[in-house]
C-alpha cells in the first residue's frame, strides 16, 4: 500500500551574484559542473522540479533586474531531502568552492517556502519571498534551512543536522 502524496512541497530560490561572466576562465569548472549536478538533482530521492531555460539550467533567467545574479530554483520533498542532495558528491564539492565564483553578499540570497503539491514557483514569487525574508527574517511565509518551518506552521522547526556532522550551512549564495 503507498502512501498518499503529501499536500505540500517545499519550493527554495538560490541567488548567487557573479564574480566574472559565465564564459570567463575563472567561472569554468563552475559551468563546466552545471549539468552534472543538475543531472544528480534530477535523479535525487524526493526531487520534484527545477527551473531550466532552453539551455537546461536557468543561468540566463533574469532575477531582481541585476545582470549579475543567477538563480537556482527547485522543489523537493521536504527539507530532507535538500539537505540531502546538497550535502552530498558533486554538488557538496561546489558549495565548497562557492566563495571563487560567487560573491559574499550580507543579505539573504536563499529563501524555502512551501507550495501545494504540483505547483511550480515563478521567478517573481520567489523574488517575493527573498524580499519577504530580508524584511520580517524567517517566518512560514519564507525562512532558510536554519529556521525551517513545516507547512501551516506558528513556529521554527529545530535546525537540520549537516548529513557530514554539524549543523546545516545555506545554499551556496
Amino acid at each position: 500500500m503507498t502512501e498518499p502524496a503529501a499536500p505540500h512541497e517545499l519550493a527554495q530560490v538560490n541567488i548567487a551574484r557573479l564574480r566574472a561572466p559565465l564564459d570567463s576562465p575563472l567561472l569554468k569548472d563552475f559551468v563546466d559542473a552545471l549539468d552534472p549536478v543538475n543531472a544528480v538533482a534530477d535523479s535525487s530521492d524526493g526531487f520534484v522540479w527545477r527551473l531550466q531555460s532552453d539551455s537546461g539550467n536557468a543561468t540566463d533567467v533574469a532575477v531582481l533586474g541585476d545582470e549579475w545574479l543567477i538563480v537556482n530554483m527547485s522543489v523537493w520533498r521536504d527539507t530532507g531531502a535538500l539537505t540531502a542532495f546538497m550535502y552530498q558528491g558533486r554538488h557538496r564539492e561546489l558549495l565548497a568552492r562557492r566563495r571563487e565564483w560567487f560573491e559574499h553578499v550580507r543579505e539573504a540570497m536563499t529563501v524555502l517556502w512551501w507550495v501545494p503539491a504540483g505547483h511550480r514557483p515563478t521567478v517573481a514569487e520567489a523574488e517575493e519571498r527573498l524580499l519577504h525574508l530580508r524584511a520580517h527574517g524567517a517566518t512560514a511565509h519564507a525562512f532558510t534551512l536554519r529556521t525551517p518551518f513545516p507547512p501551516g506552521a506558528a513556529g521554527p522547526l529545530p535546525l537540520p543536522v549537516d548529513p557530514a556532522g554539524g549543523a546545516a550551512a545555506q545554499p551556496a549564495g
